[in-house]
């Protein structure tokens, strides 16, 4: 896999002296593991109303999730860089959906979904 720099990029966040532009480029240079439904879709979760769409720098951390899983996620995955990850797929869906990268590693990162504010009275 292609995520030694989104490893480095995470680790200066969790060390303190992260920088918000390098972490989510090194993310969309990625190649990341992300699990298929039956269908060959890429599997997500919902919680509070915002999808995530849970991605992993390796096959041991999506196996990790995929036993932890077990029912939900099936062992399947395919491999997709990061920026189609956030553009195509998780654009693709009709609520708001970031990306959880290595949900039960020791050192997870999410990219959540982009939100236009609003102004009060304008509809959403």
């Amino acid at each position: 896999m292609n995520c030694e720099r989104l490893r480095i990029e995470i680790d200066a966040f969790y060390q303190g002296f992260g920088h918000g532009p390098s972490l989510l480029s090194a993310f969309r240079s990625a190649v990341l593991v992300v699990p298929l439904t039956a269908d060959d879709r890429v599997w997500s979760s919902e919680v509070g109303g915002v999808g995530w769409i849970p991605a992993f720098t390796g096959e041991p951390e999506f196996a990790r999730f995929a036993l932890a899983r077990q029912g939900e996620v099936e062992a399947r995955f395919h491999t997709l860089y990061g920026w189609r990850i956030m553009d195509e797929v998780a654009a693709g869906f009709t609520r708001p959906t970031g990306v959880m990268v290595d949900a039960l590693g020791a050192a997870p990162m999410a990219f959540p979904p982009s939100v236009e504010p609003t102004t009060p009275g304008e509809p959403s």
